[in-house]
């Protein structure tokens, strides 16, 4: 193992030193708020990764101030196969949480996975040797849903918990389907950003959003790897329209965060809402799943456009 110092700030007083392994080290990050069932399923699984050219670590930040995962933790770290690390980031947000997980990691690499999500065998492998093929700065992977029980029927047929996937080696630019559950990154793509995601999503969602945007601005290159595959608990809270549609409307407010209030995108918003509002009553006659899902998107707009008028029905992320 050599040592490197660099620099996360032009005018940081302190260097972050930052360890580069031979062979490459990874650090499994995973934040994690009062789900400790799910985190153990979670740890389960990674301990159960394949690992050939590169080692690696796991790191796991608890959100909870009353430090619900730890007893889950201690009792994997006795056991563990690798080295398992626990922090505790005592303010509620989960940019502050991902934080603290890359400032406690080693190594070259960061891997992050969700505390509801869970890999198979191959997934930090895959991920690994994508990165290298392609030389890219990171690598995302398909998250595929894993149903508590038998959802209902215009849920599946909606494929709102369906998400887009493409053929390894994709190069991805659209933030759209880029999401920081399933992603592994070189750790000094890092350098220069004080704080790598930003606080002021940490309530909202988003922060990965963010992530993205800035990194692509400064040429980083992210690759998809269609073998790194994670599956996500999607709970029977989850499974309801309720929850769907306030996620819709957070995602538009925290759009709104992030461009400005006058612009192409909001004209599109504005005649993306009288569009889909119109479209709705043929939308259910054509089925209940079609009218959910153009429903969904209708509130994805009119949220964004609520924002710009000073009007958040939803002021912060409250489901799990």
């Amino acid at each position: 193992m050599t040592e490197q110092i660099r620099f996360m700030a032009e005018n940081s007083a302190e260097p972050t030193r930052i360890l580069y392994c031979d062979p490459p080290h990874i650090t499994v990050c995973i934040p994690t708020f009062k789900r400790p069932g799910l985190l153990s399923r979670c740890l389960d699984a990674i301990e159960k990764l394949e690992s050939r050219g590169f080692s690696y670590s796991v790191v796991v930040v608890d959100n909870d101030l009353e430090e619900s995962a730890k007893e889950v933790v201690t009792g994997y770290r006795n056991r563990f196969s690798v080295a398992l690390s626990y922090f505790v980031e005592p303010v509620q947000n989960i940019s502050l949480a991902r934080n603290r997980a890359i400032a406690n990691a080693k190594g070259d690499f960061i891997a992050f996975i969700d505390d509801d999500e869970f890999p198979e065998p191959r997934w930090l492998l895959e991920l690994f040797k994508t990165c290298r093929a392609c030389s890219a700065d990171g690598v995302l992977g398909p998250v595929i849903p894993s149903f508590e029980g038998t959802p209902p029927g215009w849920l599946i047929r909606s494929g709102l918990c369906t998400r887009k996937t493409f053929q390894t080696g994709v190069e991805l630019n659209n933030l759209r389907y880029m999401r920081g559950g399933n992603l592994l990154f070189r750790r000094d793509i890092s350098e220069g950003a004080p704080m790598v995601y930003d606080p002021r999503f940490g309530l909202t969602g988003g922060e990965d959003t963010d992530f993205f945007e800035r990194m692509l601005n400064r040429e980083r290159r992210f690759v998809w790897c269609d073998e790194a595959v994670v599956y996500e608990e999607v709970p029977k809270g989850r499974q309801n329209r309720a929850y769907h549609l306030r996620r819709a409307m957070i995602r538009g407010l925290t759009t709104a965060d992030q461009f400005p209030s006058f612009g192409v995108g909001t004209l599109k918003s504005f005649v993306a809402v009288i569009s889909y509002s119109l479209s709705l009553p043929l939308m259910l006659l054509a089925g209940h799943h079609l009218f959910m899902k153009y429903l969904i998107k209708d509130c994805d707009h009119l949220g964004k456009l609520l924002a710009y008028c000073g009007i958040k029905p939803v002021s912060k992320r409250t489901f799990q």
